[in-house]
Order: C-alpha cells, then structure tokens, then sequence
C-alpha cells in the first residue's frame, strides 16, 4: 500500500452546548510527523482518526454504497451513480466512491497505528486519560476494519504504522481480520468511558454494541464459530442495560435536530458542526431522499422543506412495511403535506381567484388511494402511490437540516446517529432467535415496536414468538432503521441480498448476481501493489 504520512490533524476544541461538552475543530496543516509524539500531537492524532468517520457517514459515497442496491431504496430522477444501485457492469474496480472509502479508511487506520504505537513514548500525558485515547483509537481501528472487511471481503491487514512507502500488501484471511477487530474492541472496552466528557467520543456502550454487531455478521461469515449468537446477544444485552441508555418516548424526537441529538438513545453519532472552516463537507443525508417537491404549484425550494436531489426513491416494499392503523413511524418518517410558500405559482379556480393562500396544504401524499371524486373535491394536488415517480415520491424527513444558513447549502451540520438503542434491541433479537431463544428474542423486539405504536396502541403492534423469523427481523430493521446506512450489510449479513433486491427493487433485479455480496477492489490498490493482481487478486466477478 502507499505510504500513508500525517500531514494533517484536527484540533478539537471543548464548546459547550446543551449542557454537554462538544468537539468542534480547527485544522492546522504542515504538521511534522514528530508531533504525534508530544501530548498535544497524541491527541490531535486520536481526533484525525475521528475524522475519517465524515468521509462515510452522511455523505453520497456512504449512502449511495448502503442505501442503494437494497429491497429498500431504488433511484430517483437524479444522480450520478444510478449503476450501484442497477449492479451494471459500470460497479468496477475503477468506481469512485469505492477508491475513496478505501483510500480513507486506510489513511485513518494508519494514523491510529500510529497513535496505538507510540502512545508509550509520549511522556507529560496523565496515564489514565492516554489510556482512554489508545483505547478510543481502537475502537475507531475495529470500525474501520468491520465496514472494509464487509464490503470488500478479504483485506490488507496492518497493525502497525507506515512511515514510508510501501509496496508489500496482501489480502488477509476473515478469521484473522475479524480476530483483529474483536481484540481491538475488547481491549478498548474496559479503559473507555461509561459517559464521556466529550460527547461524540468512543463509550463502553458503543464498544459493546459495536462487539454486538461484529459478533452477529462474523457468524453468517467465514470466521463463524458456534458461540457468535450467544456472545451478539450478551454484548447487546449489556449495551441496554448498563449505561443509562434508554429509548425515548417519541420516535420522531430521536432526530430532532440541535439539542436533540444530544439524547439517551445516541449510543454513538459521528460528529458535524456549523463551521464551515472545520466540517468538511458536512452532513450531505438531508438532500438525498427528497422529492422534486420545489417546482410544483405553489411551491418553491425554501431551508425547511430542504433541498430535493432526488437520489433515492423508496421501493413498493418499504411503502408498504408498517401497519398506519398502529404504528406512527411511516407517518413519523416521511413528509405527507408540504405547504404553499410561492404565493405566484398557486393555481387559480375558473373565477381567477387562488385556490388556497400562502401556509395552506399545496401537496398531499396520503399514501393510499383516493377515488377520482376525492381527489376532485379538494383545492390542492393530490399525489396517490398510482401517481409516484422518479421525481414525485414520499420524502424521507430524518434527516432534514432546517438549520443550514440558506436553502442552497449542502454542507448540513447534524449529527449522524451510527448507533442507535434501538438498533441494539434489534441485534438482541436476531442473536438470540438465531440462538433459538424466540421467547426471549421477541421481548427486545416488542420494546421497539412499543415505543413506535400510536398512544393506546402498544399492546397491537406486540408480537408473539411464532410470528418471529427472519423476514420478520429484517422488515423490523426496515421500519425502524430506514435510511441510517444499515441495509447493504443487513442485507449482506443475512445472505438475504440477492433473493430481496431481485424480489423488491425492479430496477436492480435484471443484473444483481452472487458475486455482488462483495463490492470490487479499487483498481489503484491492485496497481500500487508489488506484483499488482498477483499479489492483491480481485474480488471474483470484477
């Protein structure tokens, strides 16, 4: 691999918000490769590795490489890499949302073997905080490996830091790497913090529902060993039940921006800001799921509605996942009324009088059918799931940011919430159905489910065991979990990806084979290798 330097870190300054310490930055660049050593250096390297987690969460290569592709999401009318989500022969080894998550990852690996390293020799650090900040970057190693070894299979395995350049590189077997990742993050997971100071740093809590989650995928991997389920399930169980963590009452508050991401359901949320001197290219997940919603009657583009990029539509399938006699997360999850903001474009009756005035309904999405009368007799445009298009479609609202400064800006600055409680429940119940524990499995999915139930309906949305299995569990995900970068590696994990996407997404069905369970390697790691495919072969099918 080429030589990975540090060159550049982010210094993370305390701010305080919502009662909550916050890391904020500022960039400082030229920095010599010795600083690293000095306290100051430690941990500016800790928050570079940090860092990377902002080029795939919340960005168009993470979405475009989780949210496309699915039984869940198909494409809209816009966008660039329509191709990953039809699996043409374009997803190649060239493709470059791939080269840059490699590339990335492989740099913030290399800084955290760095700091890893050298941690022992920097001296003027109080031991207990340096413990925390090693124990911290390999939790943030463990991650980076995981989504690697997910998507491309067998990797480059390095534990130690590069300072040259390098050519040897070699793709190591999965046991190993998961044996890698498992020991970074039970090594972390005694010195972490139970509640971190800082908020948006590595907790036990995020270690063990990241140890959850690693342990439910190795098990339908190559690296399986009988005890995967039961070690999923108690690392699940403890992220639930040791730390303060709790759902909280109204599923739609968990994204309630500002303040709101602050809250006892966020196990662990990548870190954005509204300063544009240090948030990169900020939270870019408020324009994908939009509809084209700007250039109907009576409308225009404004900051709360958001900015429409019609990049992912949603399939039949997940129009058609919840019961909205009982469960509030459909309505919770998209926007069905948008409200007349352009006072020029209302349309007028046969009189010339407008139809409604300005903050009156101008687009209804009911989500079901209306008879021709129905629609007739009201004022404004109806849009029915017969009228959906690649351009017209229920907006997904989760990820909405009517904080940005003006309706043009891309570069959001909401937190991106990777771990969420509920998830955990999530990962519990498939552990331990998996482990044949249906009785006990069905609890954590009943907790879920109640949270997200209409008031007086929690008892309806309960589940008994016999109505738990894998469908149930991956339409469960589906409903709770839309759009959060989950559902490739769902998909994935339960060897599900094919059989779904060709029975639910029409526009992938035609291409997706086998083969695509694996993502491509990037052609310049195969050309910066020794040896080039010989040493560094490609993913079959590629």
């Amino acid at each position: 691999m080429k030589s990975i330097k540090i060159g550049l870190f982010a210094i993370l300054l305390l701010m305080s918000q919502a009662c909550e310490n916050i890391l904020e930055e500022d960039v400082v660049s030229g920095v010599p490769i010795g600083y690293i050593n000095t306290p100051a250096g430690f941990e500016d390297g800790v928050k570079a590795v940090y860092s990377s987690l902002r080029n795939f969460y919340a960005t168009e290569r993470g979405m475009s490489l989780t949210v496309f592709g699915t039984d869940t999401y198909t494409m809209g009318s816009d966008g660039s890499f329509k191709f990953v989500n039809q699996y043409t022969s374009q997803l190649d080894p060239r493709t470059s949302l791939l080269t840059e998550v490699w590339n990335e990852f492989y740099r913030a690996i290399n800084t955290a073997n760095a700091v890893i390293t050298r941690a022992d020799a920097v001296t003027g650090l109080d031991p207990t905080r340096k413990a925390i900040r090693v124990a911290e970057t390999k939790f943030l190693r463990a991650h980076y490996y995981f989504v690697l070894v997910q998507m491309f299979g067998q990797v480059h395995l390095t534990l130690t830091e590069n300072t040259g350049i390098v050519t040897e590189a070699k793709r190591t077997a999965i046991p190993e790497i998961y044996a890698a990742i498992i020991k970074d993050l039970e090594e972390a997971l005694p010195a972490l913090e139970a509640k971190p100071i800082d908020w948006g740093r590595a907790s036990k809590g995020a270690a063990e529902h990241l140890l959850a989650k690693v342990y439910l995928t190795k098990a339908t991997s190559e690296a399986a060993k009988p005890e995967d389920y039961t070690k999923a399930a108690e690392y699940a169980k403890n992220a639930i039940s040791k730390y303060g963590y709790r759902l909280l009452s109204d599923y739609a508050r968990v994204f309630d921006q500002g303040g709101g991401e602050i809250n006892d359901e966020v196990i662990f949320s990548v870190q954005y800001t509204n300063d544009p001197l240090t948030n990169g290219g900020g939270n870019n997940a408020h324009v994908f799921f939009l509809m084209e919603y700007d250039v109907q009657p009576g409308l225009q583009r404004d900051v709360q509605n958001g900015r429409p990029f019609k990049r992912f539509r949603p399939t039949n399938y997940t129009l058609g996942l919840w019961d909205r006699t009982v469960d509030s997360r459909y309505e919770k999850s998209f926007k069905t009324v948008f409200l007349a903001n352009n006072e020029k474009t209302i349309p007028k009756d046969a009189a010339g009088k407008p139809k409604y005035v300005l903050g009156d309904t101008a687009i209804w999405l009911p989500g079901y059918e209306l008879t021709a009368a129905e629609i007739a007799a009201k004022r404004y445009q109806v849009i029915t799931p017969s009228k959906y298009t690649p351009k017209l479609y229920p907006s997904l609202t989760k990820f909405l940011d009517p904080l940005r400064p003006d309706r043009t800006t891309f570069e959001g600055s909401r937190d991106f919430l990777a771990f969420r409680l509920s998830e955990t429940h999530l990962i519990a119940a498939e552990a331990l159905f998996y482990a044949g524990k249906a009785d006990e499995a069905v609890t954590f999915i009943n907790t879920v489910r109640r949270r997200a139930a209409y008031p007086g309906k929690e008892t309806a949305m309960e589940i008994t065991p016999d109505k738990i299995n894998l469908d149930f569990i991956l339409d469960e995900r589906a409903r709770e979990l839309l759009g959060e970068q989950h559902r490739w590696f769902d998909l994935k994990r339960t060897k599900t990806l094919v059989d779904r996407v060709k029975k639910h997404n029409p526009d992938a069905t035609a291409n997706i084979k086998d083969f695509h369970m694996l993502r491509p390697i990037p052609q310049d790691q195969i050309d910066r290798t020794a040896g080039g495919g010989s040493s560094f072969p490609q993913n079959a099918g590629y």
